[in-house]
C-alpha cells in the first residue's frame, strides 16, 4: 500500500513541478511554442523531386491544386464532368482512351490531374490500364 502512495506522490510532484516551470517561463515572457519548420517545396522547378516524401510532391494529386487547370486538347471530355466512373459506356471510355494515348508519356500524370481538377472521373473500364502505364512510367523515371 505504501508503494501506491509513493507512486501517487511522485506523479503529484512532477505535475506540480511542471506547472511551476510553465508559470515561470510565462512570467519570463517565453510563451512561444517550438515548432520545426516544414522543408520548402519548390513546385515550380523541373529538376525532380526533393526526396523528402514517400510520394513525389510534383506528381501528387494534392499538389495539382496549386496549379491552374491545364487542357490537353481534350475539351470534349468536359461534358463528362461530375459523372460517376461506373456510368460510362464502352464508346465513352474509348474517347478517354484515345486522348490518353495521344498525350505524351511524360504528360500522362498531368493529364490525369487535369481531369481531377475539372471534376471528370476516369471510366472504370480504363482505370487499371491507366494506373499500370503511369506506374511503369514512374518506375522508368526512377531507374533512368
Amino acid at each position: 500500500m505504501q508503494s501506491v502512495y509513493f507512486f501517487i506522490a511522485l506523479i503529484a510532484f512532477f505535475v506540480i513541478a511542471l506547472t511551476l516551470s510553465n508559470a515561470l517561463q510565462r512570467k519570463k515572457g517565453n510563451t512561444r511554442e517550438r515548432e520545426t519548420p516544414a522543408p520548402p517545396i519548390d513546385l515550380g522547378s523541373s529538376n525532380g523531386c526533393c526526396g523528402a516524401h514517400e510520394v513525389c510532391e510534383k506528381d501528387s494529386l494534392i499538389a495539382a491544386f496549386a496549379e491552374p487547370t491545364e487542357y490537353f486538347d481534350d475539351e470534349e471530355l468536359d461534358k463528362y464532368r461530375n459523372r460517376e466512373s461506373d456510368r460510362y459506356t464502352a464508346e465513352e471510355a474509348d474517347e478517354f482512351r484515345e486522348v490518353f494515348y495521344s498525350v505524351l508519356d511524360e504528360e500522362k500524370p498531368r493529364w490525369i490531374r487535369s481531369l481531377q481538377m475539372r471534376e471528370i472521373e476516369l471510366p472504370d473500364q480504363l482505370k487499371d490500364e491507366v494506373l499500370m502505364i503511369v506506374n511503369d512510367l514512374r518506375a522508368q523515371n526512377i531507374h533512368a
